[in-house]
């Protein structure tokens, strides 16, 4: 298809607004929508793209947008914190499979610099399709999301090395190591001190233009001129990216910038998947499939088995998280068709040889969304609960018993531990446990919907239960089992919303909302900063507290008639506008109140 660049672009546009959508609603991810729309547009499908090599290299700017975003998410201090798994695991994972796909490929007959480069090209992993699939899942901040970060982090610095070394193992002229070695470390010098020294600076007067345009454009100058620096020095565009992103982490400046770059972010990076997508050599695929297809899933079961044993020491996951893990990184890497051609450029590889590998890397790209989603349904986030046994719980007589120890029963609990009345606290997230453990919180693993830990507990001597619990079905749950065995507790409840309040009154609990007061003490706050005296507001805000528990209680007889419950609020509506009136001496209720004023005063 010979069109310009307009009809080019909204070719792809169409092809992200109609395919990922899709691949969405059936659970399968954006990475793979955007995949499967490069297969369909390039050159081995309707070949609207002839010769997707332009495409994929400008796309490349929305993986170092991707890398700037998440170095913005890293101060200089987090990183240093995790200099031991990014060196230490990543260091392994690099070495491990590098020796372990050398090996095989040294096995099919390859001469051994050639498996070397096999062996740690296919060794990395797609930095984009590995942060994405992590980034749809929100879990980026977990325990295996920040390793997976660490491990790619020290693959995109040891693809300089490898990069350096293919001209030599080829025997092509090629500048000494020595001289590549000081490059690298001049550009990271001076990225790191002139941005230290000058980006906070250059923002600073930008911001004082009051210019959005000029704003974005300072960003974009940034990340790309940090990337086109490490590019001179023969680095990774998109380290140089992070760096930048790194050094202005800690700046007043951070969520401007990431609000600025996203939308770029996120429109290029789709565009790098689909640049991928028709990179998928069909044709190849169709010639050889089992060759492919074998080595794809050898390929993949090698790097998944090692990250595996990786995550689980020295990463220190548990199982699901090291299974996760592996399903994520498990793929090769966009890198790989920068090492496998430049091997094919100096000779190490025939073309046949390296278009397979290529064949090999795209097809690990389009499985990696389906492996991630198969061990995720096989593997739920609840298997680690059910592997810990509950924690024996010695029966002090505690006066209180608070289940759930999240952000919500925490307050209560300090409340407790402030005026020294005992309490014991169960918790349901054995990640919740250990964490608030290291604080020096006493709490307990359990379940309190089980009757007999309630009982262990010495629920027998409590007075007072506060269910804190998040989900509404388990806080349901342990209001209805507490009720039955322990009529004579007073039970408080964390409601979620008016209906989860409704639903435990009915059990004969006291439901508290757990945004009610915190928004009602908001609510005051803005009244006085549009002027209202502190006196005025929090009378005001204690009038709609009055009005609306008294609401709330009215409604709980019809909760079950949505016609009643419209009724009601609208009714409601207008009796507190009219009592608001009243008190600034307006309407009917207004006159009637300066009325009994004046006759008061005679």
């Amino acid at each position: 298809m010979h069109s310009g660049g307009l009809e080019l672009a909204l070719v792809f546009l169409l092809a992200a607004v109609v395919g990922v959508p899709v691949f969405k609603r059936f659970g399968l991810g954006a990475v793979l929508g955007y995949l499967a729309a490069g297969v369909v547009l390039g050159p081995f499908g309707l070949r609207v793209v002839r010769d997707a090599d332009p495409v994929l290299a400008a796309s490349e700017i929305g993986v170092v947008m991707l890398l700037f975003v998440i170095g913005l998410e890293l101060s200089p201090a987090r990183l240093r914190v995790m200099r031991r798994p990014v060196f230490g695991v990543g260091g392994l994972q690099v070495l491990l499979s590098g020796i372990a796909l050398g090996i095989i490929a040294l096995a099919t007959g390859l001469a051994w610099r050639s498996a070397l480069v096999v062996g740690f090209g296919l060794a990395l992993s797609s930095t984009a399709i590995g942060l994405q699939l992590l980034a749809e899942r929100k879990a980026l901040t977990s325990d295996h999301g920040r390793l997976a970060f660490a491990i790619l982090l020290f693959q995109d610095l040891a693809a300089i090395p490898l990069l350096a070394a293919v001209p030599l193992l080829g025997g092509a002229t090629a500048q000494p190591l020595w001289w590549l070695a000081l490059k690298a470390l001049l550009a990271i010098a001076a990225l790191v001190f002139g941005g230290r020294l000058l980006l906070r600076q250059v923002f600073r007067i930008v911001a004082r233009t009051r210019m959005p345009e000029v704003f974005t454009a300072t960003a974009l100058l940034v990340v790309l001129g940090s990337a086109w620096l490490m590019q001179l020095a023969g680095l990774s565009m998109g380290l140089g990216a992070f760096l930048a992103g790194a050094l202005l982490a800690d700046s007043e400046f951070r969520h401007e910038l990431e609000a600025q770059i996203q939308p770029f972010e996120g429109l290029l990076l789709g565009l790098f998947f689909m640049a991928v997508g028709m990179s998928i050599d069909l044709q190849r695929v169709a010639a050889e499939p089992l060759v492919i297809a074998g080595g794809s899933l050898l390929l993949m079961a090698v790097k998944f088995a090692l990250l595996f044993a990786l995550g689980l020491r020295p990463g220190g996951l548990d199982v699901r998280g090291a299974l996760l893990l592996g399903s994520v990184l498990a793929l090769g890497g966009e890198f790989a068709f920068v090492v496998f051609g430049e091997a094919d450029r100096v000779g190490l590889f025939d073309g046949m040889l390296r278009d397979r590998l290529v064949a090999m890397v795209g097809v690990s790209m389009a499985l990696t969304p389906l492996l991630l989603i198969v061990v995720a349904k096989l593997v739920p986030a609840h298997a680690r609960r059910t592997q810990r046994p509950f924690d024996r719980i010695p029966d002090d007589h505690p006066l209180v018993l608070i289940a759930g120890l999240g952000r919500f029963g925490q307050i209560v609990a300090r409340l407790l531990t402030a005026q020294r009345i005992r309490y014991v606290a169960i918790e349901h997230s054995p990640e919740q446990v250990d964490f608030m453990r290291r604080f020096g919180s006493q709490l307990y693993y359990g379940d309190p919907s089980r009757p007999e830990l309630l009982r262990a507990a010495g629920a027998a001597h409590v007075k007072v239960f506060v269910v804190a619990i998040d989900d509404p079905e388990s806080n349901l749950k342990a209001v209805r089992l507490i009720r039955h065995d322990y009529p004579d507790a007073m039970v408080f409840a964390r409601a979620r919303n008016r209906r989860h309040a409704w639903e435990l009154m009915d059990l004969g609990a006291q439901a508290v909302r757990e945004t009610f007061h915190s928004s009602l003490k908001m609510g005051e706050r803005v009244l006085v900063a549009l002027g209202e005296t502190a006196g005025v507001a929090a009378r005001r805000a204690d009038r709609f507290r009055e009005h609306d528990e008294a609401l709330l209680v009215s409604q709980h007889q019809v909760y079950d008639d949505e016609a009643a419950l419209i009724q009601t609020s609208q009714e409601a509506r207008k009796d507190l506008e009219q009592l608001f009136a009243a008190d600034r001496g307006e309407g009917v209720l207004g006159g009637m109140v300066a009325q009994d004023e004046e006759d008061a005063a005679s």
